[in-house]
């Protein structure tokens, strides 16, 4: 008997990467890490495994993001990783599963084929890409379909991607590199400036999602969070509050709110007005820090609503354009190209 796969959706993001299997649905979650051995090259962990090795091993054992700002920036390591992740859903057959991408708006020529290349050395029969924002409109319900403006607000880890969609395409959009990561870095920059300590990413993170925000919280959270005093270099715990990490935070929202006001002032007139009934759409793990989506209302004067999944919504987005990969187009779309060419 031959088994036929079923075709796959990859999100693969700066922090993590969702695979989503047809008929199943999202199978497999993992962060965006590879271990590898220095001398010999050797992949030695992935995913979740690999990000339990961070600071716990011998100097031969480094951690490599191979995706930087939503794209490709070790493709031997991305192509290794993907084949890995693919393997675990897949089982041996004669026919190998078409795979979807998604990919930023603002990819380039290069970075597609990279993206490709990679899907296909880690077993797909056929590459599809498509634009992370429009599956984030699919993953949120939106008919895409309609000449009707949304806007997209992904914030993941590596990149914020806000784009106008409308008519199944991508009209405007701006990529920018201040995301989630962004933030983890003015925790370590605000705590060294006003502690004079000096704290892990993994522990800024900790507190981002423990008590972090950008809107006074009703609860006004403090916590304990531990480093090296940069005076005498020994242990030091120091206790910051949540209106201590809006302070942190101005900096990079101020970039975001830059880049969403952009967005809107190159956006054609009747399409801003549309804005106006269907508000703004947010996703990605960083639309999580508490205020984000009223910060943006209170900015923008349009309605923001939070996705019920938010990091999650582009998979099961991409998910669906599964059913439909006869309609599409494989290989090279040249998205950034062909939308200069519009304009």
């Amino acid at each position: 008997m031959l088994i036929f796969e079923r075709d796959i959706a990859v999100d693969m993001g700066t922090s993590s990467t969702l695979l989503f299997e047809q008929g199943k649905g999202v199978v497999s979650r993992e962060p965006t890490v590879v271990a590898v051995d220095k001398f010999s090259g050797k992949i030695l962990k992935v995913g979740q495994d690999a990000q339990k090795m961070l600071g716990r091993t011998p100097a031969n054992i480094v951690a490599i993001h191979p995706i930087n700002s939503g794209v490709i920036s070790d493709y031997e390591m991305a192509a290794q990783m993907l084949r890995e992740l693919v393997s675990r859903i897949t089982s041996f057959s004669l026919f190998k599963p078409c795979v979807l991408a998604c990919v930023p708006s603002s990819i380039s020529g290069v970075e597609e084929r990279a993206m490709i290349d990679a899907a296909i050395e880690a077993g797909a029969r056929k590459v599809y890409l498509l634009e992370t924002a429009v599956a984030t409109a699919l993953g949120a319900g939106v008919d895409i379909s309609k000449a009707d403006g949304h806007m997209i607000i992904d914030i993941g880890g590596g990149t914020t991607e806000i784009a106008i969609i409308s008519a199944g395409g991508v009209v405007e959009c701006e990529s920018i590199k201040v995301a989630g990561g962004s933030f983890d870095e003015a925790i370590v920059k605000y705590v060294r400036r006003k502690h004079n300590m000096l704290i892990g990413l993994s522990a800024a993170e900790e507190l981002k999602r423990s008590i972090g925000c950008v809107l006074q919280r009703p609860d006004m959270g403090i916590e304990e969070v531990k480093g090296r005093n940069l005076a005498n270099g020994l242990p030091k715990t120091v206790s910051v509050s949540a209106n201590e990490l809006i302070e942190a935070f101005v900096e990079p929202m101020n970039h975001i709110l830059d880049a969403i006001h952009t967005v809107l002032e190159r956006t054609p007139p009747q399409l801003v007005g549309d804005l106006d009934k269907n508000g703004i759409i947010m996703s990605g793990g960083g639309s999580l820090i508490y205020g984000m989506d009223r910060l943006i209302e209170r900015s923008t004067g349009i309605r923001t609503v939070v996705v019920d999944d938010a990091i999650s919504c582009a998979a099961y987005g991409a998910g669906k354009m599964l059913k439909h990969l006869d309609d599409m187009q494989d290989g090279m779309m040249n998205f950034y190209r062909m939308r200069q060419l519009k304009g």
